[in-house]
């Protein structure tokens, strides 16, 4: 059994107002963009809500892995919403577990939400 942690990535902070606030400086909107485009793909999309809602807010590989395509092709998929600060993991024994964090799931909300709303 390895002792080594899942390698850790830079978090990418979403810190961006309403699109109907103002407009987005370059850096918000190249951070926003990011975590759009790695929800973008039907299997990202599942992986990332079978994480966000899962019961304790953090879900096993071994838990989220039938998604209809190969385990290699699962981790390359947790792999982009990782990089795209959109999932973190913790490498347990021989599982990884991941976690949204709910100022992720809040900011990309706020960012699709009317100013006046």
């Amino acid at each position: 059994m390895s002792n080594m942690k899942a390698p850790s990535v830079p978090k990418v902070e979403p810190c961006c107002p309403p699109l109907t606030e103002r407009p987005l400086t370059a850096e918000e909107a190249e951070r926003t963009a990011a975590m759009f485009k790695a929800l973008g793909d039907p299997v990202r999309l599942r992986l990332f809500s079978l994480v966000a809602s899962h019961e304790g807010g953090e879900a096993c590989v071994c838990d989220i892995s039938d998604v209809g395509v190969s385990q290699p092709t699962v981790s390359h998929h947790l792999k982009k919403l990782r990089e795209a600060g959109l999932l973190t993991s913790e490498r347990r024994g021989t599982w990884v577990y991941y976690r949204v964090d709910p100022s992720v799931l809040a900011a990309l909300g706020r960012s699709l939400v009317s100013a006046g709303t």
